[in-house]
């Protein structure tokens, strides 16, 4: 299952430079995440600082 960005996000774009198949992108206020590229590892909730990545 995908992951999504919670309302937690605070924009800073730390999910972003750590997913290694690019499936998170800037939204509005918000970055999100293409759950058609995502492959489920994790990588952009663990680099989150305020834990908004979660597992669907």
């Amino acid at each position: 299952m995908a992951y999504k960005i919670g309302e937690e996000c605070i924009n800073c774009g730390a999910c972003a430079a750590e997913c290694p198949v690019e499936a998170i992108s800037e939204g509005d206020g918000a970055h999100v995440i293409d759950p058609d590229v995502c492959i489920e590892c994790g990588a952009c909730a663990e680099a989150c600082p305020v834990d908004a990545p979660k597992a669907e």
